[in-house]
C-alpha cells in the first residue's frame, strides 16, 4: 500500500479510535495483601443512578496489560450499560512460556501464587458493589489464553457468583472437577498451536457432559449452540485464526451474557 495522505489519516483515524477508547476508561487501585493491584474500568453514564448495572470481568492473556486487553476486547463499547473491568495481571511464570516469571498473568490453579489473583478478584468485587449498584445476577467474566485459563478457574472456585463465562483459548488443568452447570461460550481454533486445539477438545466435552449437553460436533465451524437440560447453555465459536482473540468474539460474547441471568 502506497503510504501517501490516505493511510496517514486513515493511521491517524485508528489511533484517535484507540485513544478515545481509552479515555473512557477509569484507573482503579486496591491494596491486596500489601499489593498494589489496579484495573482499568469502564461506567456507564449515571451508573449510580439509573438502576443496577451488570458487571463484567475481562482477563488478559500471559505477557498482556490491562490496556491491551480494553483496546482488543472492546467489551465497554459494546456493551456501554455494563460495568466493565480490564484487571492488570503480575509477574507470573507461565506454563507454556515465559518460565521465569517475567511477563504479567494470572494463577494457574488454586493454592498457585498464595491465591494472590483470586483474593484481588474478591476484593474488586466487594469495593465495586460497595461503590455502585451492580445486578448480582448479571455478574461475568471472559479471558483470552492465560486469562481464558483464569476465568475457567473462576468457574471452579468462585462459581455461584457468576451468570455466566466465556474463555477464549484456554482450559483448566486441575480443579475441574469442582465446575458446577454454568452457561459458558468457549472461544478457540482448531490451529492453535500454543493451547492446543485437541487439549480444548477434552475440555470442551468435559463442560458439555457437565451442563448435561450433548455430545460435541467435532466438525462445528462458526457459532455453535448446545442446548442444556440443567439450563446452563453450552456455546462454541471456533475461528481459523489460531491462538489469536477474534474479531468477532467481543459481539458474541456479550450477546451471549446478556442472554443469561443467574436464576
Amino acid at each position: 500500500m502506497p503510504c501517501g495522505r490516505p493511510f496517514v489519516e486513515l493511521f491517524s483515524l485508528v489511533c484517535l479510535v484507540h485513544t478515545m477508547a481509552a479515555a473512557e476508561l477509569e484507573r482503579r487501585t486496591w491494596n491486596v495483601d500489601g499489593v498494589t493491584r489496579e484495573a482499568l474500568v469502564s461506567l456507564p453514564a449515571g451508573a449510580v443512578a439509573r438502576g443496577r448495572s451488570s458487571l463484567v470481568f475481562a482477563f488478559h492473556g500471559h505477557g498482556g496489560t490491562m490496556t491491551q486487553a480494553s483496546r482488543s476486547f472492546l467489551l465497554h463499547q459494546f456493551w456501554p450499560d455494563a460495568i466493565v473491568v480490564y484487571p492488570q495481571g503480575l509477574p507470573t511464570a507461565g506454563a507454556l512460556t515465559d518460565p521465569e516469571g517475567k511477563r504479567p498473568g494470572w494463577q494457574g490453579m488454586a493454592g498457585g501464587q498464595g491465591d494472590r489473583d483470586l483474593r484481588f478478584f474478591d476484593v474488586m468485587l466487594a469495593s465495586l458493589r460497595a461503590d455502585f449498584p451492580v445486578d448480582d445476577k448479571r455478574i461475568y467474566a471472559t479471558g483470552h489464553s492465560n486469562g481464558g485459563l483464569f476465568t475457567y478457574l473462576l468457574w471452579a472456585e468462585r462459581g455461584d457468583t457468576f451468570a455466566a463465562f466465556a474463555p477464549s483459548a484456554a482450559l483448566l488443568a486441575r480443579g475441574f472437577q469442582k465446575l458446577q452447570p454454568k452457561p459458558v461460550l468457549h472461544i478457540g481454533s482448531p490451529k492453535d498451536l500454543l493451547v492446543k486445539f485437541a487439549w480444548q477438545e477434552r475440555m470442551i466435552d468435559y463442560v458439555l457432559e457437565v451442563d448435561g449437553c450433548g455430545p460435541r460436533q467435532p466438525d462445528a465451524m462458526g457459532y455453535t449452540s448446545y442446548p442444556s437440560t440443567k439450563g446452563a447453555e453450552v456455546a462454541t465459536y471456533l475461528h481459523p485464526g489460531g491462538h489469536r482473540y477474534p474479531e468477532a468474539a467481543p459481539a458474541l460474547i456479550v450477546k451471549f451474557f446478556q442472554a443469561h441471568v443467574q436464576p
